[in-house]
C-alpha cells in the first residue's frame, strides 16, 4: 500500500508540476464554462516512460490506465465540449465523482479524455493530484465483466440453483463478495451468483456518458423528452426502499411514480401494479418514456423508464442509487406505455 501510494504521489506532483496549481477542492457549479485550446497534442519520451509505470504500479486499482486522473468535482454533471470554445457542441458530461485523465492544462481550462469522450473542461470543476488518487480508492466499485455470450445470475452459488435472469456479454454487475468459483453480485438490490470463469473482475470508476447514449430518436413528442430529461437529472440520488423522494431517495417503482406524479399522471407505488397500468406494448417498440419491467422469470420485482439509444433510468439499490443502465443489462419481462401520445 505504501509503494501504491508513494507512486500516486509522485504521478501527482509531476502533474501539479505541470498544471503550476496546488490541488485543492474546487468550487461546486454546474460547470458550464467555456474551453479554450490546448497546447499538450504530442507525447515526449519522458511522458511515455511515466505511462507505462503508472499502468504497471496501478494494475488492478480503480487509478489502471490512468496517468493523470481527475474527479469531477460538481453537484450534478460536467459539460465536456467538442472544441476549446464555449458555444461549440457538447459531446458528453462528465457525472459527479466521475473520473477522467486530463491531457493538458492551458490556463483555467482542462483537455480530457473519460471513457470514449474527449474534449474540454473549466479545471477548477476538477479535483486533482493526490486529492483525486485518494479520492478514486475511496470510489471505486468492484464490477464484473461478463465475457460470454450471455451468463446466468443464479440465485445460489449453484447451476442446479433457479436464476434471476440472464445477462449479455459486456455487462457489468456490481460485485459484493468473491466467494472463489462463484462471484456474489447485486442484481437490483437482490442477491445473485455468476460463476467466476465467466465474468472479468475489476475495480473500475464512473466515466462519461456520451450524448449518443441520450438520444431520443426520430418523432418523439416533446413530452417524452421532457419527462425523460426531467428523470435523467435525478441521477446519482440515492435509492431508499419504500421512499418516494427524487431528492431524498426512492426505490424502484417510488422513482418511476415520482417522475410520472410531476407531469400530472398518478401510477402505484409498486412495479407489479404498475405493469398493468397504461397499455402493454412488445419491448420492442418502446419509447422514450414508457416503463420496462424485469423480474424473476415472468415474476415481476423491478421498474425501469426507458430514455432512448437502448438505455433506461431506474433507482437500481442502495449502492448505485439512481442510474442509467444498458436496458438489457438484465432479461425484460414487459413493457407498458404511460403515456398516449
Amino acid at each position: 500500500m505504501f509503494k501504491r501510494y508513494k507512486a500516486g504521489f509522485v504521478m501527482g506532483a509531476i502533474f501539479m508540476a505541470m498544471v503550476g496549481m496546488q490541488a485543492q477542492a474546487a468550487p461546486l457549479g454546474d460547470g458550464l464554462g467555456e474551453g479554450i485550446a490546448s497546447n499538450f497534442d504530442q507525447t515526449t519520451d519522458s511522458e511515455e516512460q511515466t505511462q507505462a509505470t503508472a499502468e504497471v504500479v496501478w494494475t488492478g486499482t480503480p487509478l489502471e490506465g490512468y496517468v493523470n486522473i481527475a474527479i469531477a468535482n460538481v453537484d450534478d454533471s460536467l459539460n465536456i465540449r467538442e472544441v476549446a470554445d464555449g458555444s461549440s457542441s457538447l459531446v458528453g458530461k462528465l457525472r459527479k465523482n466521475g473520473a477522467c485523465e486530463v491531457l493538458g492544462i492551458d490556463g483555467e481550462w482542462a483537455h480530457i479524455k473519460s471513457g470514449e469522450v474527449e474534449g474540454y473542461v473549466k479545471a477548477e470543476y476538477l479535483y486533482t493530484g493526490q486529492e483525486a488518487i485518494d479520492l478514486a480508492f475511496q470510489l471505486g466499485q468492484t464490477m464484473a465483466k461478463v465475457n460470454t455470450d450471455s451468463l446466468y445470475v443464479r440465485m445460489e452459488p449453484s447451476t442446479d440453483a433457479d436464476y434471476w435472469t440472464k445477462v449479455p456479454a459486456g455487462e457489468e454487475l456490481q460485485v459484493i463478495e468473491d466467494m472463489g468459483d462463484w462471484i456474489k453480485v447485486d442484481i437490483d438490490g437482490e442477491d445473485g451468483y455468476v460463476a467466476s470463469e465467466y465474468v472479468n473482475v475489476k475495480s473500475e470508476l464512473d466515466t462519461a456518458l456520451t450524448l449518443s447514449e441520450a438520444l431520443y430518436g426520430e418523432g418523439v413528442t416533446d413530452v417524452r423528452i421532457s419527462i425523460c430529461d426531467f428523470a435523467k437529472q435525478y441521477v446519482g440520488n440515492r435509492y431508499v426502499w419504500g421512499g418516494t423522494s427524487l431528492t431524498k431517495g426512492a426505490d424502484c417503482s417510488g422513482f418511476t411514480l415520482a417522475v410520472y406524479r410531476n407531469f400530472g399522471i398518478s401510477l402505484p407505488h409498486s412495479s407489479r401494479a404498475q405493469a398493468n397500468c397504461g397499455t402493454k406494448i412488445s419491448v420492442g417498440d418502446v419509447k422514450p418514456g414508457d416503463l420496462i419491467f424485469y423480474g424473476s422469470g415472468k415474476r415481476i420485482n423491478h421498474v425501469a423508464m426507458y430514455i432512448g439509444g437502448g438505455r433506461v433510468v431506474h433507482a437500481s439499490n442502495a449502492r448505485t442509487g439512481i442510474t442509467i443502465s444498458n436496458m438489457y443489462y438484465r432479461s425484460p419481462v414487459s413493457a407498458a406505455r404511460i403515456l398516449q401520445d
